[in-house]
């Protein structure tokens, strides 16, 4: 069994900014207005939520809403300051990809390095190394550090890795684009396998087509917010109602 539970849940960054002589002497011109009066910014507030096994939930909101922030809370890359946070499973996080790769290292150095911080164990993550190249096309080029890869080459190895992991909760930002064409439409049919495979699916898009088409669940973000909890088809249809006022 999966599940995602929150508890009264707020997640606070502070944030030093330098105090300019113009924030003094003109109320209201600080550049970051959401900033509280120490300078923090109140990311996650006081969430309260249960994903359990089945449900594909879409997230949307406008960009600063917390929907990134959201992810990388559940992942546990960022610690809640307050409340209560229970993740039951075994988590990919498809976001985030050059998190755990050692730049001085060749390819195969990070297939395996990456495997490690996604939770495989090392018995389960050499045998996959194999796979992982061959999917990844790399070729001889997994014996160079990967410093020198260009940005293409780069995105391929680490989706190559990220999605040779069989999760039970997979965390998704987006849709990866990772090199040519024939490539895309690989990566895009193993996405479509975790999703299948997966037991919960926690999907960040601004796609409201793609919310409805691979979710059962979509909560709508604001300001760190659950505004809305439904289902695709009606949260999305309140969600592009308020973008036409």
């Amino acid at each position: 069994m999966s599940l995602i539970q929150l508890e009264d849940v707020n997640l606070i960054f502070k944030v030093w900014r330098e105090k300019k002589i113009k924030d003094i002497l003109i109320p209201g011109s600080a550049k970051f207005n959401d900033f509280e009066n120490d300078g923090s910014v109140h990311a996650i507030n006081n969430m309260n939520l249960n994903i359990k096994d089945g449900e594909r939930v879409a997230i949307i909101g406008h960009n600063g809403a917390g929907k990134s922030t959201f992810l990388k809370m559940i992942s546990g890359i960022y610690p809640i300051t307050s409340g209560t946070m229970k993740v039951e499973g075994s988590i990919s996080s498809m976001f985030e990809l050059a998190t755990g790769f050692e730049m001085e290292q060749n390819g195969w150095d990070n297939i395996y390095l990456r495997g490690l911080m996604l939770g495989a164990k090392p018995e389960e993550i050499i045998p996959k190394m194999k796979s992982i190249a061959e999917f990844s096309e790399l070729g001889k080029f997994l014996n160079m550090p990967v410093k020198y890869y260009s940005s293409g080459m780069f995105v391929r190895l680490a989706f190559s890795v990220s999605t040779a992991i069989e999760p039970d909760i997979l965390l998704l930002d987006e849709v990866v684009a990772a090199g040519d064409a024939g490539f895309i439409e690989k990566a895009k049919m193993r996405m479509q396998e975790m999703i299948e495979t997966s037991r919960i699916l926690v999907f960040v898009t601004h796609s409201m087509e793609t919310a409805v088409a691979l979710c059962n669940r979509c909560l709508w973000l604001e300001k760190g917010r659950i505004l809305m909890d439904g289902s695709p088809e009606e949260v999305t249809e309140k969600y592009i109602a308020s973008t036409r006022r």
